[in-house]
């Protein structure tokens, strides 16, 4: 669908925010940029394209960010994506119908929503346990391919399993996703490249909103917590545009 230059505008807004707040912890923002595009219902390789790009922009600046910040670590980043990169590749060969674009993206979504409230809360920061190489290597190939169909980083999906397992303390799961992002959101346009669904639209004005929302939030996040009341809005509307994707693709 064509946008009005109101709609527009509000989307870079939008897109400069949904960066912010993402790049905070350490994500690219691609489920936040689906969850806005939804509300206009633009076409689905458009969208999957734009916010793949966008978390290419964004989550690296939060990988140089966070690593400056001494919180990266290569040892716990590489097993989970070594795998994770051809899956994601794989996964943005296959393509699926509109319906099931739209569940999938509702599911991913309503992920999203849950993550961002339930760590909401300030966690420990004990030590912790290094993760067993053969679970990170089958963690990061099954995460890679659910995003290179979906059309997101996996951050969403990485961060939680790294948090709830006490494999890494909150700022080195955010360095570590938004390193595990960049690599899977490559992977993911490669394939979509290989089969000829990469459609993009004017994408330089919503690259330049992420990129300063990026920059800002990522600069913020690697040195600060990140407010809960902020985790909670967001997850709001990723419940409320979850539910819009449903209803369309059920009617």
């Amino acid at each position: 669908m064509e946008l009005t230059l109101v709609q527009f505008l509000m989307l870079c807004m939008l897109i400069g925010c949904v960066a912010a707040l993402y790049a905070s912890v350490g994500h690219g923002g691609a489920s936040g940029y689906l969850a806005v595009m939804s509300f206009l219902f633009l076409h689905p390789a458009l969208m999957s394209t734009t916010a793949l790009l966008l978390n290419v922009l964004v989550a690296g600046m939060g990988t140089i960010q966070f690593a400056r910040a001494g919180h990266f670590s290569w040892k716990l980043a590489w097993p989970f994506t070594l795998l994770s990169i051809p899956s994601a590749f794989v996964g943005g060969l296959i393509k699926v119908s509109e319906a099931v674009y739209m569940l999938l993206l509702a599911a991913v979504l309503l992920i999203a929503a849950y993550r961002l409230m339930r760590e909401g809360s300030p966690g420990r920061e004990e030590s912790r346990e290094v993760p067993p190489r053969a679970v990170a290597l089958l963690s990061g190939s099954g995460i890679g391919l659910l995003s290179g169909i979906v059309g997101v980083g996996g951050g969403i999906f990485l961060s939680p399993v790294l948090i709830l397992m006490k494999w890494a303390t909150t700022k080195q799961t955010a360095a570590v996703s938004a390193f595990f992002i960049v690599a899977n959101s490559v992977a993911g346009l490669g394939g979509r490249f290989v089969r000829g669904g990469l459609e993009v639209g004017t994408i330089w004005p919503l690259m330049m909103a992420a990129g300063a929302g990026g920059l800002l939030g990522s600069f913020w996040g690697a040195r600060r917590s990140t407010p809960r009341t902020l985790r909670l809005l967001l997850g709001i509307v990723l419940v409320i545009a979850a539910f819009k994707l449903v209803v369309h693709a059920l009617g």
